[in-house]
């Protein structure tokens, strides 16, 4: 054992193989209705989430669960910078619809739907960051009410009763 601390892409090695699993059927289920000439493929995905961890130079890692809801936004961040490329070369995949719930649909195959998500995101975030944090978590990572509330310290009812409202704020800003 060293008596150096901790550097970021240590953590980062230590806690990606335990996640990688997750991370990989989370990114499967994100992409796997695509039609066939997608360009982004799970592994991919996960990859670029693996990547973007180590281009920082300061990553701070409070556990498993925090790992994943860190992995959240990066694989958010992922498939926006993917929408974008694919919308600026006039390409666009269909045919995964991905639901906040049974009325509110979101297809991350077609770049604008992700896109119209993100930007949905962005306008919440602005009027309640923890809402736009839940739904990151729940919608991107596939944590559960009880993994957010330990990630955010609040009780399973808040974050029940804040994604609830999330969800009902977004199919209104959405449709």
């Amino acid at each position: 054992m060293s008596d150096r601390p901790s550097e970021p892409g240590d953590r980062l090695a230590e806690y990606m193989p335990l996640v990688y699993g997750h991370l990989r059927k989370l990114a499967e289920s994100r992409l796997r209705h695509e039609r066939g000439n997608h360009t982004l493929q799970p592994t991919a995905l996960v990859n670029e989430v693996y990547l973007k961890f180590d281009r920082q130079s300061r990553l701070d890692i409070r556990g498993r669960t925090h790992f994943l809801a860190l992995s959240a936004t990066a694989m958010r961040q992922v498939l926006v910078d993917h929408a974008r490329q694919r919308k600026a070369q006039k390409r666009g995949g269909d045919a995964l619809m991905v639901t906040l719930d049974e009325s509110t649909a979101i297809d991350p195959g077609r770049a604008q739907d992700l896109l119209d998500l993100h930007r949905a995101l962005e306008k919440l975030a602005e009027l309640d960051p923890t809402e736009a944090r839940i739904v990151e978590m729940r919608f991107f990572a596939g944590l559960t009410e009880l993994e957010v509330a330990g990630v955010l310290g609040v009780s399973e009812r808040t974050v029940r009763d804040l994604w609830s409202h999330a969800k009902a704020w977004l199919r209104r800003e959405l449709s």
